[in-house]
């Protein structure tokens, strides 16, 4: 026992210690010390409050020395830091684009008294509006062969399968620093320093406005297809300031999820990234992270409990088999609708660890021993004694009644889904209707646990530590629910498990301990009590 909580002790220790560095580091991101005293300060160009103008044009070339070959597409001439603003604008497509080539924007900011190619302080930076990305595959009704409808002229033209084609970025999102923030010269921010463009004023060193284009931004949902026939599209630019602090903050952000792409994560992967960060409030954000990390240590110990539980497990009395078969298929089949969604390896590995740990449980509840005569697997299931065939009627007692319910409901849903909605293919009708059953009615398959352990008058035999971490984890989830973009259906799952628990709660308060009972190793406390210890 000592050494189990000893290693416990050992895993909590290492999340102090995580949460605190993870604090401190942020800390150091959120936090810039300014420069005290005059000398080797460098002051902001923008405490002058000088007249710019803010001009955006694009291109086909990746740099640009003049104004020839480039398309002026918006300009804001008396341009104010301080004010928020969202415009749509339309921009032509060149030939060379619509041939799968690359089109640029070059965004400027310069005094408004000054032409652009003369202006030696003006600041710019460079965004490509084209990627180039898989298509997403066209979704048909089964039944009618209807096809999902596209507006023209972005519908996708016949391609090769599995061949990206050129895609448009429909948003372009600025940001420029705002805050007269005095930067120490001898301790200038590496991340902050890379957008900084700074002159020389007398004795002074000062920076010039830093622009910055926020990446995070640019979702795989607001990316539109370029054909052969597409002459103008649609570009949103937003603008806003921001702050010092959001500044680095969000560089850090955007380095990592290019390091996520370096390391050989898909867009696909890294939009899922971003959508936590640009879909959620920055207070949100930094709650998300202390979440997440708790999620992460009750997880391990919820992981930890439950294989010890089951390896040490001799008998199934009070136990639900039909509630370990349905954990087990609910499992399989999350997990394979998350591979046919191609979800993020993120979420797709630990989902198929958690297929595999179920599998192995139901090998465990069903007693089942696998011998191989060869290549040829031979099946054997233990026998059951008497208490654990009462358990067993109860189970199929609570199932028949349940079956009522449960059948009528999802196969219902299956035929509205065929009937109204669009899919790939047979295959992902037939995995979308079993995860929105899982989704919608799972929690009634947890229901026969609560009815054996009414008709035994016990809780004794279930893993309360595993469950405890997992109810936990349950309720971190509902804030997940609020603070992630998710489905409806997912969202609606997060709350029904807190039902259950809550029912499991009151049974736990209803049901005393009897020491009499034999408990989930096959042993009672009165079997331990008259163990008696060797005398020396």
């Amino acid at each position: 026992m000592l050494k189990k909580n000893s290693f416990t002790t050992l895993i909590v220790g290492v999340f102090v210690v995580y949460v605190l560095h993870t604090c401190w580091v942020m800390y150091g991101i959120i936090y810039t010390k300014p420069c005290e005293g005059n000398e080797n300060c460098i002051e902001p160009y923008l405490a002058r409050k000088p007249k710019l103008q803010l001009s955006i044009y694009t291109t086909t070339r990746s740099s640009i020395t003049s104004e020839t070959n480039i398309d002026l597409i918006f300009s804001v001439d008396n341009f104010n830091i301080d004010s928020k603003f969202e415009r749509i604008v339309n921009v032509s497509i060149p030939k060379k684009t619509r041939s799968n080539g690359t089109l640029y924007a070059y965004i400027f900011l310069h005094h408004a008294d000054l032409p652009l190619w003369h202006d030696s302080r003006q600041v710019h930076a460079v965004s490509q509006l084209t990627t180039y990305t898989l298509p997403r595959p066209e979704e048909i009704n089964l039944i009618t062969g209807e096809t999902t409808t596209e507006t023209e002229p972005h519908k996708a033209e016949p391609n090769v399968p599995g061949e990206p084609v050129s895609h448009w970025r429909s948003r372009l999102s600025l940001n420029v620093m705002a805050d007269n923030f005095r930067f120490d010269g001898s301790s200038l921010p590496s991340d902050v320093h890379r957008y900084m463009k700074m002159i020389q004023q007398g004795k002074k060193i000062q920076y010039l406005p830093i622009l910055f284009i926020d990446q995070l931004s640019n979702r795989m949902k607001d990316l539109m297809i370029i054909n052969s026939s597409t002459v103008e599209l649609p570009l949103t630019i937003c603008y806003d300031k921001i702050s010092l602090g959001k500044l680095r903050f969000w560089i850090h952000m955007q380095d990592a999820v290019y390091s996520l792409q370096q390391f050989g994560f898909t867009e696909k992967d890294a939009d899922e990234v971003k959508g936590i960060f640009v879909d959620t409030n920055l207070y949100f954000l930094a709650l998300t992270f202390f979440v997440a990390a708790f999620h992460l240590l009750f997880d391990f110990l919820a992981f930890k409990n439950d294989i010890s539980f089951w390896k040490r497990k001799k008998t199934m009395v009070g136990m639900s088999t039909k509630a370990v078969l349905w954990r087990c298929f609910s499992t399989v089949v999350i997990f394979l609708f998350l591979w046919d969604e191609q979800t993020s390896l993120l979420v797709l590995i630990p989902a198929g660890v958690g297929a595999v740990i179920e599998v192995w449980k139901v090998k465990k509840a069903l007693k089942l021993n696998i011998q191989f005569k060869g290549l040829i697997p031979a099946f054997q299931f233990g026998s059951y004694n008497k208490a654990e065939r009462q358990t067993e009627e109860y189970d199929t007692q609570a199932m028949m009644y349940l079956s009522y319910i449960l059948y009528p409901l999802c196969i219902g849903g299956a035929v509205y889904s065929l009937l109204y909605v669009k899919y790939k293919s047979w295959y992902s009708w037939l995995i979308n209707s079993l995860v929105n059953g899982v989704y919608a009615f799972g929690f009634l398959f947890m229901l026969p646990q609560l009815f054996v352990n009414y008709k035994l008058k016990s809780v004794a035999h279930l893993p309360w530590k595993a469950f405890m971490y997992k109810a936990f984890n349950t309720f971190i989830d509902d804030v997940f629910a609020f603070i992630i973009t998710m489905p409806t259906s997912h969202r609606l799952a997060c709350f029904r498990d807190d039902v259950v628990f809550l029912v499991y709660l009151y049974q736990r308060w209803l049901y005393p301990v009897d020491k009499s009972r034999i408990n989930e190793y096959g042993e009672s406390y009165e079997d331990r009590a008259k163990i008696k210890p060797h005398e020396n």
